[in-house]
């Protein structure tokens, strides 16, 4: 588990049909053979080290699934070690379980911010929210708006400095997850037959988390199924 906040930008050293081979500078140095780290937002398992490098196992399935696949020696790709159980989470809760990989479509310099829009793939489309948090290249963001076929996000100039998505560019590709409490909550109403397609699933994406948070119990027991499902969360009730 990850939080979104990426701790190092390294180099990809070398590519092996079976993992990757990263330098890295002291900020990993605590890093050991077995441990998780993220890389572009992918959960891989360390399986060597050096000084300055380390070298993580791949699949197949991973690099036909992620844009690791696509990097050549001298790109540079988000780090972030796993969660410890007493550390802060400054993003959100992130798996490095990559959904999809995300065209960037525009991106525009508005003042210190950088406006940008990426492709959002119809299946998950229910799952990306307003005000709420999507990865890219393992980067905790908060979704300014949703679209049919696209969302949007701004970067500002710490992250364009200390990630690589500060080379953002229409047409680069972006490892995309998007929120594991919404994901659950879909999964649980399909298994109990409660959300039939994406117009249901559309009622989750139309209350905003704020509207959750103020709903009066009274409200929340006249809402829709997805909505009471939403509130549980929430509250853990």
């Amino acid at each position: 588990m990850f939080t979104g906040i990426v701790e190092e930008v390294g180099t990809l050293l070398r590519v092996e049909p079976t993992g990757l081979v990263i330098s890295t500078s002291s900020g990993l140095s605590d890093v050991v053979c077995k441990d998780s780290v993220a890389v572009d937002g992918t959960c891989l398992t360390v399986i060597d080290r050096g000084s300055d490098w380390f070298h993580v196992d791949t699949i197949p399935e991973t690099l036909r699934c992620t844009r690791l696949g696509t990097l050549q020696p001298g790109a540079r790709v988000n780090l972030e070690r796993s969660l410890a159980a007493n550390q802060r989470i400054g993003g959100h809760m992130v798996q490095g379980h990559i959904e999809a990989t995300v065209h960037v479509l525009l991106t525009r310099d508005d003042g210190i911010e950088r406006y940008c829009e990426v492709e959002l793939p119809s299946h998950l489309r229910a799952y990306v929210v307003p005000k709420c948090f999507v990865a890219l290249n393992g980067v905790s963001l908060t979704v300014i708006d949703r679209q049919h076929d696209r969302f949007s996000f701004a970067l500002i100039p710490y992250t364009r400095e200390h990630t690589n998505l500060g080379e953002t560019k229409p047409g680069m590709l972006l490892n995309l997850e998007t929120d594991i409490i919404g994901r659950y909550v879909a999964h649980m109403l399909n298994q109990r037959g409660d959300l039939k397609d994406n117009a249901d699933e559309s009622e989750a994406v139309n209350a905003s988390p704020v509207q959750i948070l103020t709903t009066s119990p009274f409200e929340y027991a006249r809402g829709s199924l997805v909505q009471r499902s939403l509130y549980a969360v929430a509250y853990g009730i």
